[in-house]
């Protein structure tokens, strides 16, 4: 009797014992479940929403123009200006002419670029060719042919933002200059926009004069990959958010397609910038040094 009994004491203790256990995890999970759902709900620190409309698909660096997706007025560069007007900003390199057109903030990259070239001794640049508005553009398209020239509103050329840059001494395929860029346009947010080994991607012959800026961090992704424009935009589209790190800066940079109006949400405490890609959306650049702590 005594053996029954104690034995069924030291069930009831067991018995017992494991409702014990299991009421912190069921709390725990309640708790966890409470937190979760508080998570969703509470906004986010430190952002701030912005609406985006559809004209800024066809606005910004990011822009593709080619024979499918023609240049929208909202995407001309406006600050384009006459280089020849103002010598003060020609310096380092020549002009083919006085008609040469390039966006002002173009030009100042530019500048920089030819500046840390002719400290390796690359000095003979020249821009031959800049922006062209529709008219100048349609001209050339008469005068060159479709296997040379674009029709109007389907070159880069009408953005304001490609330029080509010849060398004063020989063909730019053959030119310290044309080989300097290669390997140096990049860190100035320029890419060769039509390489020899990926016309089939392009539409568009191999052109070692014919520069495009996009800016960074993008140009550094574009030579690292060895991407043209229309693959890196298909690259963000299907990545949808991007990071990448230069020279201890640190950048997000994520797709957001765009159909009517379209609200955002971007950090309210850092620097960013907004680019349409001429197509369907806009392609949003965060940027944050690394070494900056984040206000709380």
């Amino acid at each position: 009797m005594k053996k029954w009994f104690l034995g069924a004491v030291v069930l009831f203790l067991l018995l017992g014992y494991g409702a014990v256990q299991q009421k912190p995890g069921a709390a725990n999970d309640e708790q966890s479940k409470v937190n979760d759902q508080a998570q969703e709900e509470a906004p986010p620190r430190n952002v701030r929403t912005i609406k985006v409309d559809k004209k800024q698909i066809y606005q910004g660096n990011l822009l593709l123009v080619n024979k499918a997706y023609p240049v929208h007025q909202e995407g001309v560069t406006p600050d384009v200006v006459n280089l020849f007007q103002h010598k003060e900003w020609v310096k380092g390199y020549g002009l083919l002419d006085n008609t040469i057109r390039l966006s002002q903030s173009v030009t100042q990259q530019f500048s920089k670029m030819v500046d840390a070239a002719a400290q390796d001794g690359v000095r003979h640049f020249l821009i031959s060719g800049g922006y062209r508005d529709a008219k100048e553009q349609d001209k050339l398209y008469r005068k060159m042919g479709a296997d040379y020239a674009l029709p109007a509103g389907y070159s880069e050329h009408n953005l304001g933002l490609s330029l080509d840059i010849g060398s004063t001494q020989m063909e730019m395929n053959r030119a310290p200059e044309g080989k300097w860029l290669t390997n140096h346009a990049w860190e100035y947010g320029f890419v060769l926009r039509y390489p020899k080994d990926k016309t089939d991607i392009t539409g568009i012959q191999y052109e070692p004069w014919h520069f495009r800026y996009v800016g960074l961090p993008h140009s550094a992704i574009m030579q690292e990959h060895h991407f043209t424009l229309e693959q890196y935009l298909d690259y963000l589209k299907t990545e949808k958010t991007v990071s990448t790190t230069l020279e201890g800066t640190a950048y997000e940079i994520t797709y957001y397609p765009v159909s009517g109006n379209t609200t955002l949400q971007v950090p309210a405490d850092r620097r960013y910038e907004i680019s349409g890609n001429n197509m369907d959306g806009v392609i949003v650049t965060v940027f944050a040094d690394r070494n900056v702590e984040e206000r709380p």
